[in-house]
């Protein structure tokens, strides 16, 4: 699977990277194990639609090994090396009766085992769910890579994800002109790979929508090892028994 888009770009959607089988299995277990889940729900609608969570390596085993599976894996390791690991794991969701939006940013947020320790690579100390997070340098966060799975299919209704292509290279870079972001539609199973400082935002569903937008997003280090002795929170590295 060539990864030209990824490295010009910043992203690259891999499309029908995981089996719809796969897909129906993730969406019963988030459903059920969310409902009951109090410690990584974040955000819960009225109707009790769980449309944010966190710290999901601990509480949904799929988690870890759902891109230990060909062809996530190769692409992962071709991007990030062997020695790479999963990092963070988080759920989002834009239920019909609780959509939201998000303006541009970038994802510089890293969760950490402990962010009191003094660092000139990790800065702005914040505890999320009850997990240290830091604000990383652009050296961390380019030795990673995200993968957002998706659950349902991503049209104009249910509010995709929109990004900013080559505005991956730093924290400061805009790349191209707003007036070039693009809206990443995707079919269920479709996976969007892209760096952490890729400029993105994420409009409203539009209304009177029945769909939803769920998505795994799964945050991967291509090493253990951080700067100054700091620690990732989780570090899920491949094994050979992933249940492929």
């Amino acid at each position: 699977m060539s990864s030209d888009e990824l490295d010009r770009d910043g992203f690259q959607i891999l499309r029908g990277a995981v089996p719809r089988s796969m897909v129906k299995h993730l969406l019963d277990v988030c459903t059920q194990t969310l409902i009951q889940e109090s410690e990584s729900v974040r955000a819960r609608s009225s109707r009790g639609h769980v449309y944010a969570a966190r710290n999901l390596i601990g509480s949904i085993p799929e988690v870890t090994t759902v891109w230990q599976c060909e062809p996530l894996i190769d692409f992962l390791k071709k991007q990030l090396g062997d020695e790479l690991g999963l990092v963070r794991a988080l759920f989002f969701d834009k239920p019909p009766d609780r959509t939201w939006a998000l303006p541009w940013h970038k994802d510089t947020s890293v969760a950490v085992e402990d962010n009191a320790v003094d660092s000139d690579c990790f800065s702005r100390p914040t505890v999320k769910a009850g997990v240290p997070h830091f604000i990383a340098a652009d050296d961390v966060l380019r030795r990673m890579l995200t993968l957002r799975i998706h659950l349902d299919e991503v049209t104009d209704e249910n509010g995709p994800l929109r990004v900013i292509p080559r505005s991956h290279h730093s924290s400061d870079s805009d790349g191209e002109d707003v007036s070039a972001a693009m809206s990443i539609f995707a079919k269920a199973g479709d996976v969007l790979a892209m760096r952490p400082l890729l400029s993105h935002c994420s409009g409203s569903s539009q209304p009177g929508t029945r769909r939803h937008r769920r998505i795994l997003h799964l945050e991967f280090a291509e090493s253990r090892i951080l700067p100054d002795g700091v620690k990732w929170h989780d570090f899920v590295a491949p094994t050979s028994a992933s249940g492929c």
